[in-house]
């Protein structure tokens, strides 16, 4: 069965380390080096990547249209992929960022840009500004991996220390959220890495195979962790346009939703700036059918959703304790309503 994860939990799983912070001018007058210190002390299966992990530090306007659920200042990690300067990392931390900068594991600071978002996936790329050639972290093969899969996984702490957990791939299995997001496949990890936003999954030979996204269930908690071929098959649309055209645009509503099988999507709340709010979505509503066919859980309110088109008028029954009610929504484009890249 799919993995859910209703949204209070989630947004609290963020706010761990979407902590405040305070982005510092990167230093002047001193030539990069990009050669990481010393890795003597890290474990074993971390070697190979180490070298191109880096924390990250965000900062978006406080009146941004991310700001009001994921605050203005943004702290994660990032791995460098490219000897470029390309660094990979999680979406959420990258919606409406004005300005970005990475902390080297020296202590160095390094100003850095937004390059594109891939909010289906969930993946997002910057780009260190200093000149490379930067250590770039080795990419493996995701397909190949199933559960029972490991070495471990590994993040960058807010003051750029290198955290690493021994940790196995527990499930492979499909992955919905209440932010309208829905992965066909995913990985659950445990333990859990506490640097998990924009950290690396690595397989046994140290390629990075995943980049960790959220923490979620109970204690003793687990990472899910986003597969690299995700990444991968996209690759250099993404670097080249700033985001993933030739999938096609998924309409968005700006709703969030838990799933209540057999039953439908239980409306969690709407985004202030999503066309949800505006057509009449309440907390507490239960969607049962989009464009007159019925939905018996998130998954397929999704899966329906996803079949229209940007601007094309969608049906959506709910149901309340009034009764049924049908409302009309204009799904948007979720890209031209938060920043998603510096590029004009």
């Amino acid at each position: 069965m799919p993995t859910r994860r209703p949204i209070a939990a989630a947004l609290i799983a963020l706010a761990l380390f979407l902590a405040p912070v305070v982005l510092v001018a990167a230093p002047r007058g001193s030539a990069p080096r990009p050669e990481a210190p010393p890795i003597d002390g890290a474990p074993a299966f971390t070697r190979r990547a180490a070298p191109a992990m880096v924390a990250l530090r965000v900062e978006a306007a406080p009146h941004a249209p991310s700001s009001a659920t994921l605050g203005a200042e943004r702290a994660g990690s990032a791995v460098i992929f490219d000897p470029a300067g390309y660094a990979l990392t999680v979406s959420y931390l990258l919606l409406d960022a004005e300005r970005l900068e990475v902390t080297l594991r020296d202590g160095r600071v390094v100003p850095a840009r937004l390059v594109g978002l891939d909010l289906e996936v969930g993946l997002g790329v910057v780009k260190l500004a200093w000149p490379g050639p930067w250590p770039a972290a080795p990419l493996g093969d995701s397909t190949r991996i199933v559960s029972g899969d490991g070495a471990g996984t590994v993040g960058m702490s807010s003051a750029g220390d290198l955290v690493a957990v021994e940790a196995q791939v527990r499930a492979v299995q499909p992955y919905s959220a209440a932010w309208e997001y829905m992965l066909d496949r995913a990985f659950l990890v445990f333990p859990a890495n506490p640097a998990f936003g924009g950290g690396a999954l690595l397989d046994s030979a140290g390629a990075v195979v995943g980049i960790t996204s959220l923490r979620i269930g109970d204690r003793p908690f687990s990472n899910l962790a986003i597969p690299i071929e995700k990444f991968l098959a996209a690759r250099d649309e993404l670097l080249a346009k700033g985001r993933v055209e030739s999938r096609g645009v998924r309409p968005w509503l700006g709703v969030y939703t838990e799933s209540v099988p057999g039953r439908g999507a239980m409306v969690l709340g709407v985004s202030p700036v999503g066309p949800a709010g505006p057509a009449g979505f309440r907390r507490g509503d239960l969607i049962v059918a989009v464009n007159g066919r019925a939905v018996a859980s998130q998954e397929e309110f999704y899966a329906r959703l996803w079949e229209g088109r940007i601007g094309v008028p969608v049906e959506v029954l709910v149901r309340r304790e009034s009764g049924a009610q049908l409302l009309t929504v204009r799904p948007a484009d979720r890209y031209r309503i938060f920043r998603t890249t510096d590029k004009e």
